[in-house]
């Protein structure tokens, strides 16, 4: 008994030593945020604490014509857009696969399957090579088209909607409807846990992605806040603060959905391990 009270201690000391080695530099951040630029790499507390940085980003920044209230709305139109795309695509793709019996539905569930197994930066080059000959450089379309459907989408709810009982399919379209909205008003609504990991993770691959977003952007106005805090950093190093508050800004969506969807998000990770 003493054994396993004493192996309890050392399992939750050496849980509670990686947590806040996890957490520190996310505190780092959001407490360096509020110092004042003397003190940011000097001390972890400071004496006093200031809004400068966000001051600077809410006001002052368009005179260094970096438009950080824009980026952030770009961020989250992009991001948006795209989620509310994936999501809808996925669950209609989902369901032919899963439910409807047709020649290629086999091959295409493999292919799928096939697809995922490949990097997404492979395509990288291709991608920009194909973005660049329809002419979408430096347009809102480079950044959302190639993303509006995704392959691990559609089979996170092919594998859901499986388990799905036929009853309930039988009984929407005895009432008359057709598979459009039983997808809409049937698959959903039983899909919810399915619905909100493909959002919530494709919203913040969205929300982080750098690489591509940089080479096909080069417009101040219409790039998202990952891109355009790097530029920052990378013209005006001395203004570091900034940037911290910027960063800290960039996570706020993520942790407020995380926060809504907390319970829904849970029941996802537990139902993709089974």
């Amino acid at each position: 008994m003493r054994r396993e009270k004493i192996y309890s201690y050392v399992v939750t000391f050496l849980l509670l030593f990686l947590a806040i080695v996890w957490i520190y530099p996310y505190l780092w951040l959001f407490i360096s945020s509020f110092k004042p630029a003397e003190d940011i790499f000097t001390t972890f507390f400071p004496k006093r604490f200031t809004l400068e940085h966000y001051r600077f980003i809410f006001v002052m920044a368009d005179r260094f014509e970096r438009p950080f209230v824009r980026a952030f709305l770009n961020s989250l139109f992009i991001s948006s857009t795209v989620t509310f795309s994936v999501i809808f695509t996925s669950m209609l793709v989902g369901y032919a696969i899963s439910r409807i019996r047709f020649r290629i539905g086999k091959f295409l569930f493999n292919f799928i399957i096939y697809q995922m197994l490949f990097p997404g930066f492979m395509f990288t080059i291709p991608m920009f090579v194909l973005i660049r000959t329809f002419g979408w450089l430096n347009t809102y379309q480079a950044l959302i088209v190639p993303s509006l459907t995704s392959s691990w989408g559609i089979f996170m709810f092919a594998q859901n909607f499986k388990t799905i009982p036929q009853d309930y399919i039988d009984a929407a379209k005895i009432d008359g409807a057709n598979n459009f909205w039983v997808v809409l008003r049937v698959m959903l609504p039983l899909s919810r846990s399915t619905a909100s990991i493909v959002g919530l993770f494709t919203f913040i691959g969205v929300w982080d992605n750098f690489l591509w977003p940089l080479m096909v952007m080069k417009d101040y106005k219409k790039m998202p806040l990952s891109v355009l805090l790097a530029s920052f950093n990378h013209e005006y190093a001395s203004y570091i603060g900034p940037v911290l508050a910027g960063a800290v800004i960039q996570t706020v969506p993520m942790v407020i959905i995380f926060l809504l969807l907390r319970n829904y998000f849970l029941q996802g990770i537990s139902m993709s391990l089974r």
